[in-house]
């Protein structure tokens, strides 16, 4: 099992999402910076139990509710997407709020 933590709180833009994931979650340096590269970084990082921690998760949706609503419909379409092909989903998204 691995587990990230990002703080919703350092969530500001689309440049910030992006650093962030990058940093805490270690994503390659070739990470194009837009949600199909997330999905696909995300995806190679969830073959095994992947805790996906948002701190401030309630101060992330109510003021960049497009962010949040970001890492939660692309983390159910990571999902969906190993459930297509025969793999179990393992990817974990706890939030405050």
């Amino acid at each position: 099992m691995q587990k990230f933590i990002i703080r919703g709180k350092r969530l500001k833009n689309w440049k910030t999402f992006h650093a962030e994931f990058k940093k805490e979650m270690h994503f390659p340096d070739y990470y194009g910076k837009n949600m199909n590269a997330w999905i696909d970084c995300i995806d190679e990082l969830s073959n095994e139990l992947t805790i996906l921690q948002i701190k401030n998760g309630k101060y992330l949706k109510e003021n960049v509710p497009e962010l949040f609503n970001a890492i939660l419909e692309c983390g159910a379409f990571v999902n969906h997407r190993k459930i297509d092909v025969g793999e179990n989903p393992n990817l974990i998204i706890a939030t405050d709020y």
